[in-house]
């Protein structure tokens, strides 16, 4: 397993930055393209050294700009292997229902957030079916006919 922690992520996201003319990595190059759609964000990951510990409170209003991120980045990931399944088709649809991507995402990030609260405040693990069903009323869907098994049920 991974042992990858907050100043990591951090770190990634403005080492990426800092090579958004040369990098060659893919995964990089998606943090940048999240980042150039991000303006107001682009003065942490240039600042890493003065963020790098800090805390956003969301109690105070304040928005994480690495979680933020880091949201779009595991969209993007799931859309990219379409996991859960039909993930790409839901955010192909959105996309084309918003007229863009990231504001697509947005809307996908607030249905993960959900789950991943839920999952922490009772601790019954990820409900892949809640999300799936939170993602296609996006776009007018219902719940799907045959529930999923969710991961940790295996």
């Amino acid at each position: 397993m991974f042992n990858i922690g907050t100043n990591d992520v951090r770190q990634f996201f403005a080492d990426a930055w800092g090579m958004r003319y040369i990098t060659q990595d893919p995964l990089q190059q998606k943090a940048v393209k999240i980042i150039n759609a991000h303006p107001e964000y682009q003065q942490f990951v240039e600042q890493i050294d003065k963020w790098k510990d800090h805390n956003w409170l969301p109690e105070q209003g304040e928005t994480n700009p690495f979680l933020h991120l880091s949201l779009h980045l595991s969209i993007q990931e799931q859309v990219a292997i379409d996991q859960p399944f039909g993930i790409a088709e839901i955010h192909q649809k959105l996309c084309q229902k918003t007229g863009d991507e990231m504001q697509a995402e947005h809307l996908m990030m607030d249905a993960l957030v959900e789950m991943i609260w839920q999952a922490q405040r009772y601790g019954g693990g990820f409900d892949v079916n809640s999300y799936i069903t939170q993602l296609r009323k996006l776009i007018d869907l219902g719940e799907e006919d045959k529930p999923r098994l969710n991961p940790h049920e295996v």
